[in-house]
């Protein structure tokens, strides 16, 4: 797997649970042929919308393991390896590599955090010891540290570090890190809201909550201006911004698998410290799907 193949819409897969709140491995396979199926172009597992924190090493090794035999080649499989100690990122990288996956999406070291060499440190050891592309993932929201261009800039060098999901908002660092693009290197966009935008500077694509909803519109918006077709691109940003909002009006992926649920794909509730959300919010999300007609 290289950059170029990063282009399109890979879907940040939720993960389904039955109504005790295990995993529902069935409805897993039913997703990922639904995907394929309505044109996503990846499927990246154990990402933040999979709640990959709540999932036992047990869950998360059977949750890769049915997606990748599920997808049996069809389209790229990126699983998300990362962790705050270094050493355990590794352990989980070569664990997924073995089972299959095309690309590891690896975040920066959240809590304990570090300084710029370590960080550089930090994913360097990670791209080192694997045989297959890693994804860097800057989402300081969640972390509560970021990426640094020159942070990006050392790393983007490595023949296995292939991309940057960049989710932290600041087109200012866009702007920035665009100036790395090149036949080995690309950013795909981490927010749904601002896809069009980071592609306007060089992006390739989203790592997608939006496509867990609306796989085939998210696919079309990004292969839209992948062709050349701005105005499309923008009209499809521009119709789905406020369901794309009411997304992420509750900590992600309450909201998502809410509309899912709405939209009558029964793919279960959240382990706690998750929670469902309020009503009044609720109404919001109801609102924009309806506008859309998706429910």
């Amino acid at each position: 797997m290289n950059s170029q193949m990063l282009n399109g819409s890979f879907v940040a897969l939720i993960t389904p649970y039955n109504e005790d709140l295990s995993v529902n491995y069935d409805k897993i396979k039913e997703l990922v042929e639904w995907h394929i199926e309505k044109g996503t172009d990846g499927i990246v597992a154990l990402g933040t919308t999979a709640e990959s924190p709540a999932l036992s090493s047990e869950e998360q090794e059977k949750i890769v393991e049915t997606v990748i035999s599920q997808v049996n080649g069809r389209i790229p499989v990126v699983v998300g390896a990362g962790s705050n100690n270094t050493l355990v990122s590794v352990e989980k990288c070569l664990k997924f590599q073995s089972m299959g996956a095309d690309a590891l999406l690896v975040i920066t070291p959240y809590y304990n955090k570090t300084n710029k060499a370590g960080m550089v440190n930090h994913f360097r050891t990670i791209a080192d010891a694997v045989d297959v592309p890693i994804i860097l993932y800057n989402v300081p929201g969640r972390t509560g540290c970021a990426l640094t261009y020159d942070v990006v800039k050392e790393l983007a060098p490595h023949e296995k570090v292939i991309a940057v999901k960049e989710a932290s908002g600041d087109m200012s660092f866009m702007v920035q890190i665009a100036r790395l693009i090149d036949d080995n290197f690309t950013v795909v966009s981490g927010n749904d809201d601002i896809t069009v935008p980071i592609m306007s500077m060089g992006g390739t694509g989203v790592i997608s909550v939006l496509a867990n909803a609306v796989p085939t519109e998210t696919h079309e918006m990004v292969q839209a201006y992948l062709d050349g077709n701005v105005d499309k691109a923008r009209q499809y940003q521009c119709d789905y911004l406020a369901f794309t909002n009411a997304l992420f009006i509750e900590t992600n992926p309450i909201p998502i698998k809410e509309a899912m649920n709405m939209m009558g794909m029964n793919v279960g509730g959240y382990r706690m410290p998750l929670y469902p959300m309020s009503e009044p919010d609720k109404e919001v999300l109801k609102g924009t799907m309806e506008e859309l007609g998706l429910i």
